[in-house]
């Protein structure tokens, strides 16, 4: 779409969080060139050769890294400043819709400079199946308490202070794990993730290293909301059954369900509460492993989705140790 410049041409793009869980780590399907960040996986939408929007992002997505998506869902539009350009006058302003994708990763990449990278990597503050992270209290907390103490009035402070005492769980207040997108907008509104130097503010930027990897363009944020999404999604539908093979046992769905929440839950609790919501059944087959009583496994009971509007899966009574 054209204004009269080039400086006002704007290009239509399509970003994909492709997410599998493997081996207990919640991967993302990264784009790696040497010398630069990370980035999702992209590309232009077509107007003459896309029907849909779904269907360019399935069509280059095929293309680019040889994987048949699955379930998928659009996110958000994302167009703010700095998210291709330093310089918004020397390109088009580029407006990308995001979408979460989910998959179950089996064998190598065939696609090259692809690979899977955990999530963690680029928000080490999100995991706290072990315990509450080190980061948060070591780096996050002095550098927002710095970010508080520079607003411009008293208002602004507090509205600060509010801010990151909600989002990172400061002063005894209660890890809300969905906040995940309001915990990265946070710290990039504070100067301290490095995609903050690339909207022209150069002069606030306090960028901490040790705060996850960046990632290109704008897709560390086009990411958190992706996990975000997923994270209070699949407490009300069963989308994680996505990322299941088709038997698993209640431990492995378990881990799944850790991986995603970085939170570690009662294993009591959580089978009683899957149990309950009747969202699995025995296939009657066991697990072979190598010590102890086999496993049983299961198999997800696809007429819950018949059966009642919000059948996700509760998260019931949380640990915070393994």
């Amino acid at each position: 779409m054209r204004s009269g410049t080039a400086r006002h041409v704007v290009s239509i793009g399509l970003s994909a969080a492709i997410v599998s869980v493997v081996d207990e780590r919640p991967q993302v399907l990264a784009v790696h060139h040497m010398g630069t960040p990370d980035a999702l996986p992209f590309g232009p939408f077509d107007p003459l050769g896309h029907r849909t929007l779904d269907g360019g992002l399935r069509s280059w997505v095929k293309e680019q890294t040889f994987l048949d998506l699955g379930y998928a869902e659009q996110l958000y539009t994302f167009g703010d400043r700095g998210r291709h350009l330093v310089k918004p006058e020397d390109g088009p302003r580029v407006v990308s819709v995001g979408y979460l994708a989910l998959t179950r990763a089996t064998g190598e990449l065939k696609a090259p400079e692809t690979l899977w990278r955990d999530w963690y990597v680029y928000f080490p503050w999100e995991d706290w199946r072990a315990d509450r992270p080190a980061i948060v209290d070591t780096v996050i907390a002095p550098a927002l308490k710095t970010f508080v103490a520079s607003a411009g009035s008293s208002v602004e402070s507090g509205l600060r202070r509010t801010r990151a005492r909600v989002a990172f769980g400061l002063e005894r207040s209660t890890w809300d794990e969905e906040k995940v997108l309001e915990r990265y907008e946070l710290l990039y509104e504070a100067g301290l993730v490095e995609e903050a130097r690339w909207d022209g503010r150069t002069g606030e930027i306090r960028c901490a290293a040790a705060l996850g990897n960046p990632m290109m363009f704008d897709h560390r944020r086009i990411l958190a909301t992706a996990i975000a999404r997923l994270r209070g999604k699949m407490k009300y539908r069963p989308v994680v059954f996505e990322l299941m093979p088709p038997a698993f046992t209640l431990l492995e769905l378990q881990r799944t369900v850790e991986a995603i929440s970085g939170i570690r839950l009662h294993k009591q609790n959580f089978r009683r509460l899957v149990a309950e919501q009747g969202l699995v059944e025995r296939t009657g087959r066991f697990a072979t492993i190598r010590r102890g009583r086999p496993a049983e496994l299961f198999s997800f009971r696809r007429e819950v989705l018949g059966e009642r509007p919000a059948p996700g899966v509760r998260l019931g009574i949380r640990r915070s140790a393994v």
